[in-house]
């Protein structure tokens, strides 16, 4: 017979009484569900193309999880299948331990296996509320490990983690191990400043600063799928605070980052941005009613 707290590859005893919203893989309470995902129905995100919302039962989800080093002491969790928005998790390792930077919509007994032989988890970090996925499930499934939410951001949790531990503004999280909230995207969206391996710096920025696909520039939005800028100020009050801090990486909530002199391109994005939202630029976009 199976292990009973195995089932279908996940840590089945850890997702009793949790449910998931099927469009953006948020955890809730299964006894108390509202009649529609407040997150999903937000102008951030989106709710499904019929209207109707679905919950799902992650306890028979069949997704896998893929830990992929991205570069020494930093991992990323790549979710195939599943429910939600596909994001992809970090963990990152130091001599005191591990921090989870954004949670997978999915979990799997193996993938589990895989971050505690990296370390003991110290913390899991969801950079901002779509972010939340499944951290009930993880900090149960690694010793309990503190979830950190933004104070600013906590009405939007639709499950109250055991162990919850709600923060403001900066706090050090470990040794070389730096959480701060700049805002932006959400009131408490928060960037994860770690010293990295060679000494040059790494900034996890979640959708707080989003790499662009070009690999060398970066997007400072409200709403990314609904395609809702920041203004110019808020995109430069958010590169600024980035800046305080020495990166030469940068690495977002998905496959996206910025690999060299990072720091640099956020503060020029910010401008970029800045420009283009003011109507620096609009000469270039052609008069109203011309013709192609």
């Amino acid at each position: 017979m199976a292990d009973p707290l195995i089932m279908n590859n996940h840590p089945a005893e850890l997702l009793r009484g949790i449910a998931q919203c099927a469009t953006c893989g948020v955890e809730y309470e299964e006894a108390s569900l509202p009649a529609v995902c407040p997150v999903c129905a937000d102008d951030r995100q989106y709710l499904p193309l019929d209207g109707v919302q679905r919950w799902h039962e992650p306890a028979v989800e069949s997704a896998g999880i893929e830990v992929v080093e991205l570069e020494e002491r930093l991992f990323a969790l790549r979710v195939d299948g599943g429910v939600g928005i596909g994001q992809e998790a970090k963990v990152l390792v130091t001599d005191a331990g591990t921090v989870m930077v954004d949670v997978p919509s999915a979990i799997t007994a193996e993938a589990v296996a895989q971050v505690a032989a990296l370390g003991p988890l110290r913390a899991i970090i969801p950079s901002h509320p779509h972010m939340f996925g499944l951290q009930s499930a993880w900090s149960a499934a690694l010793d309990g490990a503190e979830v950190w939410i933004a104070r600013a951001d906590a009405g939007w949790l639709g499950r109250a983690p055991e162990h919850l531990r709600l923060w403001d503004e900066e706090e050090t999280v470990l040794p070389g191990v730096v959480a701060t909230q700049l805002g932006g995207h959400f009131p408490g969206s928060a960037v994860i400043h770690w010293e990295g391996d060679d000494g040059r710096g790494v900034l996890l920025s979640g959708d707080t600063i989003a790499p662009n696909p070009d690999g060398r520039t970066a997007a400072f939005m409200y709403s990314y799928p609904n395609r809702i800028p920041l203004s110019g100020p808020v995109a430069l009050r958010v590169a600024d605070g980035a800046a305080r801090f020495a990166f030469d990486r940068l690495y977002g909530n998905f496959a996206g980052a910025i690999l060299s002199d990072a720091r640099a391109a956020v503060l020029a994005s910010a401008a970029r941005h800045a420009a283009w939202t003011s109507g620096d630029h609009d000469d270039l976009t052609g008069p109203a009613g011309a013709s192609d």
